[in-house]
């Protein structure tokens, strides 16, 4: 399996990264990267940055180191309402969204209130992919979640990071039963490093295993073309974006 974007990547915004967007480019094209998609954690996330920062990408090339560039953001889950940490100003600066539970902003809570936000977080309309969602301190209802994710078009993306058992121990299992529930129920798949550190950059390799143990096609998995990358920004609304045209 190819895998030509990384979907969820860090920064020093965020306040616990340690390399620049121009190192995580440099890093991506010398690991054969087409896309980039720069996430930092939004504000409520302590060491975040301002929201200022999230619509302020519009000044960054849409190219860097011959990498395409992919404006966005690792948003928290706020509630059970499903609300993330970005006003609605923020929507028309952002291609990629990704929304996240993390223990400082969303306190673990039940069952059926994780399952509650995420659901509201799809419905929102806001959210284009659920990040990390194997954290086994955010228990919710597979099934669910997964076939509300497929009817409004929002993908469950494999964290390369969670399967190495060094952050959120434990998710491997449930990333194991979310990938294998996704692939029977249709959902759309995104691969990310989640990259604190330039080196991580496409460190994809626990992910794609994941997928390919799962027998997931191709055409389900968001990263393994641009094309197909940028056709389902297209299908969640997103405007053209003119520079990546020969991308499409």
């Amino acid at each position: 399996m190819d895998i030509v974007i990384d979907s969820h990547t860090h920064t020093i915004a965020s306040g616990h990264a340690y390399s620049t967007i121009i190192e995580n480019a440099q890093a991506a094209k010398n690991k054969g990267l087409k896309l980039l998609c720069a996430t930092d954690h939004a504000p409520e996330m302590p060491g975040a940055p301002h929201y200022w920062y999230f619509n302020n990408q519009r000044i960054l090339p849409r190219f860097l180191h011959e990498v395409g560039i992919l404006r966005g953001v690792e948003a928290n889950t706020l509630n059970v309402a499903g609300e993330i940490d970005l006003p609605p100003s923020s929507d028309q600066h952002l291609d990629w969204v990704i929304a996240s539970f993390h223990e400082p902003v969303f306190k673990p809570s039940t069952e059926a209130e994780h399952t509650r936000a995420l659901i509201n977080a799809i419905k929102s309309g806001r959210v284009d992919v659920l990040g990390h969602l194997g954290n086994p301190n955010y228990p919710f209802d597979m099934e669910q979640v997964l076939r509300c994710a497929k009817e409004h078009n929002v993908a469950i993306e494999v964290n390369n990071t969670s399967l190495t058992g060094k952050s959120r121990k434990g998710s491997d299992t449930r990333c194991d039963q979310i990938v294998a529930m996704g692939k029977e129920i249709g959902v759309f798949f995104s691969t990310g490093s989640d990259a604190h550190f330039c080196e991580e950059i496409s460190k994809l390799d626990l992910a794609i295993a994941l997928l390919e143990k799962h027998g997931v096609d191709e055409e389900k998995i968001l990263t393994t073309s641009t094309s197909r990358f940028l056709n389902f920004l297209l299908l969640r609304g997103k405007p053209i974006i003119a520079e990546f045209e020969s991308l499409y």
